[in-house]
């Protein structure tokens, strides 16, 4: 009689210990849902803010740096437009007890193709902001339409061919759905000699072009700066922009893939996975990179920012010219006289030295 009650009390203990464990999982995935729903909509609504103003030109960037904006642009819309939703979906639809399926490896394929395009056009901002600034006599012939078209192909089409055997299931890798992630990934262990040379192909390339590539030009514009100190007291007081622009976009590029790849580089090695709550920090951290792009890229610009508020006037008397008039907002020859004149007179400066997202690094530091 006793054991039978035992019995009872044990099996009535593991049901509520499981039905305990059950709600932890299902509270914490709706935390986890509400804030990949939030960084979504904010990468998007910064990018479409990006695209309303570099669709046409602005002052200062040239037409190879608004391609090249526009790549970047594209890359970080992926991550709110395609990868979110097509995680959430299968997080949605997919039974956890499940193995592997198609959909799976499809999703595991778009979000590596996706990072390792954002980390390729980064890497392209940064070399051409350096041809820009240390080749402005050759710039025109070093950078051509044709060259810049053919580098941003690059950073499109050459992620997919390295990562094609991630879509087939019976590929050289296989893929799982990680329940602390809510993401389709690569199991890395699988295959230890391919994910390796997934980061020596995409991570450490980009990464190395962009360190030598921003610490040269960091180091030129502070030359330039302390020569101008030294020669003009009037330039005393001017802002360190190199700084304020280049190491922000550095800190925030080894801030959001460092600890990606090295999660990774630690489940191919030892074929163990990191804290629930830690793998879904790192495996989404590199999309917030998206949104603080539209920052360091685009916002910290003066003369984007000049573009933004014409376009929102324009919106605005488009859309309800009441409301607009109200608000203040004009649209008189006059003010975009003024505007084209302010403009102009930026855009020599700018030209001569970064046109990407450095603004005036060497001319105004």
């Amino acid at each position: 009689m006793f054991t039978t009650l035992n019995i009872s009390k044990s099996d009535d203990f593991n049901l509520s210990s499981a039905d305990t464990q059950r709600l932890l999982e299902l509270t914490n995935r709706s935390v986890k849902v509400s804030i990949i729903i939030v960084l979504g909509v904010m990468i998007t609504l910064g990018n479409i803010a990006v695209l309303l103003v570099i669709t046409s030109s602005v002052a200062g960037w040239s037409r190879n740096s608004r391609y090249f904006l526009l790549s970047l642009t594209a890359a970080d819309s992926a991550f709110g437009l395609l990868v979110m939703p097509l995680n959430l979906w299968v997080s949605l639809v997919k039974d956890y007890s499940e193995g592997p399926d198609a959909l799976c490896h499809v999703v595991a394929f778009c979000n590596a193709t996706v990072y390792s395009t954002c980390m390729y056009t980064l890497a392209t901002i940064s070399l051409e902001r350096y041809i820009a600034v240390f080749y402005p006599l050759q710039y025109s012939s070093l950078m051509t339409r044709k060259r810049t078209l053919l580098l941003i192909a690059f950073a499109w089409c050459f992620p997919p061919c390295l990562l094609s055997p991630i879509p087939f299931p019976d590929g050289i890798i296989e893929v799982h759905f990680s329940t602390a992630s809510l993401v389709c990934n690569p199991s890395y262990s699988t295959n230890v000699g391919y994910s390796l040379s997934l980061t020596c192909f995409i991570f450490f390339p980009c990464s190395t072009i962009m360190t030598y590539a921003n610490l040269r030009v960091w180091c030129a514009a502070k030359r330039q700066r302390l020569k101008l100190r030294k020669y003009s007291g009037a330039r005393r007081s001017r802002h360190n922009v190199a700084s304020r622009v280049l190491v922000p976009v550095m800190a925030a590029y080894y801030t959001c893939w460092t600890p990606c790849i090295a999660a990774m580089i630690y489940n191919a090695l030892s074929g163990s996975h990191v804290p629930e709550w830690i793998e879904f920090v790192v495996v989404w951290l590199p999309t917030s990179n998206g949104f603080l792009n539209c920052i360091f890229y685009f916002w910290i610009n003066r003369s984007f920012r000049r573009k933004f508020h014409l376009v929102l006037q324009r919106l605005a008397l488009a859309l309800c010219p009441k409301l607009a008039k109200t608000l203040g907002c004009c649209n008189n020859t006059k003010t975009q006289f003024v505007s084209g004149i302010l403009d102009n007179n930026n855009s020599v400066h700018e030209r001569s030295s970064s046109v990407s997202s450095t603004c005036t690094l060497l001319s105004l530091a």
